[in-house]
Parts: structure tokens; C-alpha cells; sequence
């Protein structure tokens, strides 16, 4: 019985949006028994991603509420389930998506061994037909490395999604803890993975971070550029938070780095242009990029736009002036939700977990 409840775990994970895919192997139920006790398994699958009230959840159970009580908020507190404060009445608690999701929760209590079974999984769980057709993170550059004459929407500039945002949280990397652990990690800033808006009371409530102001931020953003990070926020209109990711550590980025065409997965609206004529060859721009875009060729760059993931941050150093980003055609534009809820339809969709006709909004209520 206890290991036919990770199976129906693993099973129910891999039906919400983000996905949770078996292996051969089976390591992503040695993930979930790291994470899971039996006890928390099971009460997991009793949850939904419609967030409930304790009360209601022990009730539905036959259960006594204290008891029940103490198991979600222990569960909250150990990044597996989702919790919910309301500024009036008890706390609400649903499931979550593993990635992004229950994985980042761990960002504070990662070890050797979850990060050696998680480095083997990270190849199954990030599936490159998905993600093109709904990422679930995006990328923008820093805004200085636009041309003024661009038209550019709010949700494209790192330095206005954080303007919009009265409430910030600072939390540190897990892709660069988790590498850090496994032995190779890099020496780029590790506080650095910006939360917005009502994320930051979980993250707050459960020791994964500090709040900071607005000003912070921007200095973090600029941090970023200075340290070679890419911004990746969510992928919606209203974005909940912003990566600062590197090509070595990234989960995302050392996978898509591994597709013969990057530039044909990430989402971003904007690629490189070279100006061969002022370029002095002197290679700056080389390790700047993460994704291998660039090399160079006696004194002259060569570009290679199927790598080109837009950040930016090959021309926020060029000394010449030489790489400009310029905005991707009409046709090549990416579609970014407006919400996070309508990102994880659009994925649940794309994954064929969204069932059709009448019950379709009885499982948007329950599922997400």
C-alpha cells in the first residue's frame, strides 16, 4: 500500500499542468519518498488546486480538525503543499505542481542525495514539445539594452514588472544551491531569484527568503546584468516573479542549451542584429552569452540566430556598439498570458489534461 501511494502521487502530479513524467528508472519516486512521508502522500491526493480551509478538508476526511491542522501546515512549512493567508479567517491550503512548484520550495533543504536523484530526472521532467508551446518562464532583457525606437510593452521591461510591484521578496537560487552541492556551481550571486505580489507571504512564512523594496530590486536587476544572469520571469502579462539564471546552473537553461535550436524554445520577443562594420573583434560578448550563440572568427563575431534566446546580455557590454537587439517579426512574436491561470490552462491543454465539455469549468475550479 505505501508504495502504491507514491505511484498514485506521481500519477496525480503528472496530471497537473507542469507535469511529473515517469522513468524507466524509477526516480521520481525516489524523489517523492524523500519529500513525502506515506501519511502526507495521502492526504496530498485528498487536496485540489482549489485552495480549502482545514476545517473543510478534516471534514471531508472524518477526521479531527486539530489533527488535520497540524499535518497541512507541517506540510506547508516543508514546501509540499500551497498555503493561502487571507487578511480575514484560517489559512487555506491546495496541492501544487512539482516545477515550478514544490521543487523550488526546497531551496532551503536540499542534500546530496535528493540533488544527485533530481540531476538524473531533470532531463525527463523538462520536455522540449511543451515547453515551446507553453513555457512556463519567459525571457527579457535588461531594458537598457533595447533601442529607444522599439515599442515596448510593459511586461517585456525587467525594470517596470518590479515598478508594479509594491510587495518583493529576495530568495536565494536553488538551481545554483542545488549545482553548488552536486559540485559545480558557479560563483554568481545566489540571492537572487525575485518573488512579487501575494507569493511573498508563503515564501516569507516558510524562511525561503527577505523582503526588500523596489529600489533593491533594481539593484539586483542590475547585479544580474553586471554578473551574466538571464532574467526569466513567469511566463504571464502579470508576472509573479523573475529568475536570475545562468547557463551552467539553470535547470532550464543548461536543457535548452542541449537543443540544437534554443532560439525555437524560449519565449522571448527579441534576438540579436551584428554590426559587422564598427566590430573589433574583442570578444567580450563570448562569455557573456549562454548559450553558445557567439564565437568568434579571426576579428569578426559570428552569430547564430537559431541560439539567440534574446537577453540582452551580449550588447549591455559590447564596447562598440556592434550587437543591438531588435524585435522578433509579428509572425515570430510569443504569446504571453495575461495570468498564470491562463498559462497553466493553456499548458494543461497543450499536455492533454484539460477535459472538454460541461465538467471543463467544475475542473478549472478544482484542478487550478
Amino acid at each position: 500500500m505505501t508504495k502504491d501511494i507514491y505511484k498514485r502521487l506521481a500519477k496525480r502530479l503528472d496530471d497537473l499542468p507542469g507535469g511529473f513524467p515517469s522513468t524507466e528508472s524509477g526516480v521520481e519516486l525516489r524523489i517523492l519518498r524523500r519529500l513525502f512521508t506515506p501519511e502526507e502522500a495521502g492526504l496530498w491526493l485528498r487536496l485540489t488546486l482549489f485552495p480549502e480551509e482545514s476545517a473543510k478538508i478534516a471534514k471531508s476526511l472524518r477526521r479531527p480538525l486539530e489533527e488535520i491542522a497540524d499535518i497541512l501546515e507541517v506540510m506547508a512549512k516543508k514546501g509540499l503543499i500551497y498555503r493561502v493567508q487571507p487578511k480575514d479567517g484560517a489559512p487555506k491550503y491546495l496541492a501544487w505542481q512539482f516545477v515550478i512548484g514544490i521543487w523550488e520550495f526546497h531551496v532551503n533543504s536540499l542534500d546530496k542525495d535528493l540533488v544527485r536523484d533530481m540531476e538524473e530526472y531533470i532531463p525527463t521532467l523538462f520536455n522540449f514539445k511543451t515547453w515551446k508551446k507553453v513555457p512556463q518562464l519567459r525571457t527579457i532583457p535588461i531594458g537598457q539594452t533595447i533601442p529607444i525606437e522599439h515599442k515596448i510593452l510593459a511586461h517585456e521591461m525587467a525594470e517596470e514588472i518590479v515598478r508594479s510591484h509594491q510587495r518583493i521578496l529576495v530568495a536565494p537560487c536553488i538551481c545554483r544551491k542545488e549545482r553548488k552541492i552536486a559540485g559545480q556551481g558557479c560563483a554568481k550571486p545566489e540571492e537572487s531569484c525575485l518573488v512579487f505580489g501575494s507569493g511573498t507571504d508563503y515564501y516569507l512564512k516558510n524562511g525561503l527568503g527577505r523582503m526588500i523594496d523596489q529600489e533593491e530590486a533594481l539593484r539586483i536587476l542590475k547585479e544580474a546584468d553586471k554578473a551574466g544572469l538571464v532574467l526569466q520571469p513567469s511566463n504571464s502579462q502579470r508576472a509573479g516573479n523573475i529568475c536570475c539564471c545562468c547557463g551552467c546552473c539553470c535547470g532550464v537553461l543548461r536543457t535548452i542549451k542541449q537543443h540544437p535550436q534554443p532560439a525555437s524554445i524560449i519565449s522571448s520577443p527579441f534576438r540579436v542584429s551584428y554590426r559587422e562594420v564598427t566590430c573589433d573583434g574583442c570578444g567580450v560578448c563570448l562569455d557573456r552569452c549562454q548559450m553558445e550563440a557567439l564565437r568568434l572568427d579571426g576579428d569578426r563575431v559570428i552569430v547564430d540566430m537559431n541560439r539567440c534566446i534574446g537577453c540582452g546580455l551580449c550588447v549591455s557590454t559590447c564596447p562598440t556598439k556592434s550587437l543591438v537587439l531588435v524585435r522578433k517579426p509579428a509572425s515570430e512574436q510569443p504569446d504571453v498570458p495575461q495570468t498564470m491561470t491562463k498559462t497553466y490552462i493553456k499548458l494543461a491543454r497543450a499536455r492533454g489534461k484539460l477535459k472538454p465539455g460541461r465538467l471543463l469549468k467544475m475542473w478549472i475550479r478544482s484542478k487550478l
